[in-house]
């Protein structure tokens, strides 16, 4: 039988939840010469899906345009599951907050690559985040906008 206070900390699976590609202004915007503008806005959250169980979505928000005119906007949520059991509940949050988007996050950057590519367009890389900073800034109040958000 298992010792039923070990820890256990396990990835069930990675999944993409949701994607979605808007080019509202083609094909005329493709037209256009001038370097569109690229803003790219990130999120986290958890929540519990049974006893032990959670699911943690990191989101991408990617929007290019040219003046005020859209050329693409991409929004894709990658989740996973983890089973976390048997942690002080000190730990809980950096492990969802830290631990489970950086196993995430190389996944939702693949994808939105790949999508956009697929729509025709260069690659955007998402650049590679610091999700201890990210977390230290919500737990000092900082910057709850981009902050991993953990919802019961």
């Amino acid at each position: 039988m298992a010792d039923t206070d070990t820890p256990v900390f396990q990835i069930q699976r990675i999944y993409l939840k949701e994607a979605s590609l808007e080019q509202p202004n083609s094909p005329a915007i493709l037209l256009e010469q001038e370097q569109p503008t690229v803003d790219i806005q990130l999120g986290v959250d958890a929540q519990p899906v049974a006893e032990g169980v959670f699911e943690v979505r990191v989101t991408a928000t990617v929007t290019t345009k040219i003046k005020d005119k859209t050329v693409f906007l991409v929004e894709a949520r990658q989740a996973g599951i983890f089973e976390i059991r048997n942690l002080p509940d000190e730990q809980m949050g950096p492990i969802m907050g830290i631990a489970c988007p950086q196993i995430v996050y190389p996944y939702l950057r693949g994808n939105v690559a790949d999508l956009i590519q697929r729509a025709g367009f260069p690659p955007v890389h998402l650049a590679e985040i610091n999700f201890q900073a990210m977390y230290e800034q919500q737990q000092a109040g900082q910057d709850t906008a981009e902050a991993p958000r953990i919802i019961t």
